[in-house]
């Protein structure tokens, strides 16, 4: 999927837009056992709810394509023969009408995740009759029909009492809230929306925090090992740089990579390309190579992207490189940098004493104190 596609099946989460009649579910509690099932209807009561309820379900397939979103390929194999395959497939034929289908469905994700004070399992069902368009971009007779089911797992919090204001009768009541719905923890969407048509060979996986993986719900629920998260991704490929780069790793090599991958999310920028910009390890040994870096160095640095991330893996830049920021950290002092100034600070070694050097065009300030040099 493209962010193109993913904004054209987020726009179904508005009250006139989609085909949900119902959300189906379950409330787990910090135990993992079932306390509740739900089956909330989206045609009778109150608006207010079946809105609020649509944009839990649309947090499902929030976020960035590459940083909260992860896309899942399956294999012909797991088509034909995994039995979490399978099971999505049944839920989304039956629209979530298959009560045992539900129910085992349940058991995978209670099985595999646990959090604190519990949670709401929801599955939405939806089928959109995509429309096509012309070649002068007129929207032409619906030529594809996407059949597809939304899972939203959101935490639930005990909240403490409030005192709130009734108009009502004109006085103050305790109000106590229990069982509040959290947003989205972590979700997905099956099958794949891709080239604007179902693909069951292909899924998407929603993932809130950039530091959790969540890899045995993503293994028993996808059949799929979701892979690092974005915060893991960074670490790694700190690792790779610091272990086979070695005393090549200077800060003119960092600055140089996150310059030119700047310039490639800026080039990404300007074209509006809706696919996701992901560079190979072929594009991050040129871009070293650029900056200096041997020959044997980077030999080195492909083979432990290889065995880190995969031989044929693609990274996403902004998953391995943070451009919006610039920090030296040592032990006894920190120093932030505007990106774009990043030229400004170099290194250097008098005396057998390392020192970090940083040019001043300007005036300098201590805690809000004009200071003068010499």
């Amino acid at each position: 999927m493209n962010e193109k596609e993913l904004r054209e099946i987020r726009r179904r989460f508005r009250p006139e837009r989609n085909n949900i009649t119902k959300i189906k579910g379950c409330l787990v509690n910090g135990e993992g056992a079932i306390v509740s099932k739900i089956t909330q209807s989206m045609i009778t009561g109150e608006s207010s709810v079946a809105e609020r309820l649509l944009g839990v379900m649309k947090k499902a397939i929030g976020g960035k394509l590459g940083t909260n979103l992860t896309e899942v390929e399956y294999s012909t194999k797991q088509v034909g023969e995994s039995e979490a395959h399978g099971l999505l497939m049944r839920l989304r034929e039956s629209a979530l009408e298959d009560n045992d289908a539900l129910d085992a469905f349940y058991d995978r994700v209670r099985g595999s995740l646990k959090l604190e004070g519990g949670y709401a399992i929801l599955l939405a069902s939806d089928i959109y009759d995509v429309p096509g368009y012309s070649k002068d971009g007129a929207v032409s007779e619906s030529c594809e029909t996407f059949s597809y089911i939304v899972c939203a797992i959101c935490p639930t919090k005990e909240l403490p009492e409030a005192i709130t204001f009734r108009g009502s009768d004109s006085s103050f009541h305790i109000l106590n809230v229990s069982g509040a719905l959290a947003s989205c923890e972590v979700g997905f969407m099956f099958p794949a929306f891709d080239d604007r048509k179902t693909n069951i060979y292909g899924a998407l996986l929603y993932r809130r925090s950039l530091t959790e993986s969540y890899p045995e719900l993503c293994e028993a629920v996808l059949d799929c090992e979701g892979g690092l998260s974005p915060t893991a991704q960074r670490q790694t490929f700190s690792d790779c740089l610091a272990g086979s780069l070695g005393d090549e790793l200077t800060l003119e090599v960092v600055s140089s990579l996150y310059k030119q991958v700047e310039e490639l999310e800026e080039r990404a920028k300007e074209e509006k390309s809706p696919e996701i910009l992901t560079v190979s390890r072929d594009t991050v040994k040129t871009m070293l190579e650029c900056a200096g870096v041997s020959e044997d160095k980077l030999e080195a640095l492909s083979d432990e992207l290889a065995e880190s991330f995969g031989a044929n893996t693609l990274l996403t830049p902004k998953n391995i490189v943070k451009t919006n920021r610039f920090e030296i950290s040592a032990p006894e002092v920190s120093i932030k940098i505007s990106p774009e100034h990043r030229d400004l600070v170099t290194t250097q070694t008098i005396d057998n004493v390392k020192y970090l050097m940083i040019r001043v065009d300007g005036g300098v300030e201590v805690n809000g104190i004009n200071i003068k040099f010499d």
